[in-house]
């Protein structure tokens, strides 16, 4: 009984077999078409035919009998036309140097180190801020800084000193990087 089984389900299968290549048989002339629309190059349309007959019997196991096989069929034909195009998509290697400078350093830190930085030097004294200010940003020596405040050159360098270790502890983003 049980060889009898066996012997029943492979004629089954060999029939469903038979007329899935027969029903791919009467498809081919309508995936020429079909694939000389996509190309418009005889031979390309004649490799794509291929390619698809080929995943199609490959897949066949996937395919539910009593669907469309027709629409099956043109839907890999499709998809690999436009993976075909895919592959042929041209690519240009990049240059590192070129590619460095194409793209942007991100901004956020920067901008969180000077937010950071303007909070530090908001608690600064007046007078600490006025001489950093004036050596750092304007770039004068310490005796014009002495001369426009009207201290000695000992104290513009003792207030820009204490102004930069303020600024320096002040800031949690100049901590960080230590």
């Amino acid at each position: 009984m049980a060889i009898a089984t066996a012997k029943t389900t492979t004629k089954t299968e060999q029939n469903e077999l038979n007329d899935f290549h027969e029903q791919l048989k009467a498809i081919l002339p309508r995936l020429r078409v079909y694939a000389l629309s996509l190309t418009r190059d005889r031979d390309a349309a004649e490799d794509l035919v291929h390619d698809t007959v080929i995943k199609a019997l490959t897949g066949r196991k996937s395919f539910e009998p009593g669907t469309n096989l027709s629409a099956w069929v043109f839907r890999i034909q499709r998809n690999e036309f436009i993976s075909g195009l895919r592959r042929m998509r041209p690519t240009v290697p990049v240059d590192t140097a070129i590619a460095e400078t194409l793209s942007h350093q991100p901004h956020q830190e920067s901008r969180l180190v000077m937010r950071e930085f303007m909070s530090a030097f908001g608690k600064l004294a007046s007078t600490q801020r006025e001489a950093l200010l004036l050596a750092v940003l304007e770039g004068q020596s310490y005796e014009v800084i002495a001369g426009h405040t009207g201290v000695s050159v000992g104290t513009v360098k003792s207030r820009i000193s204490r102004a930069r270790d303020s600024c320096s502890r002040l800031s949690p983003a100049e901590a960080r990087s230590r």
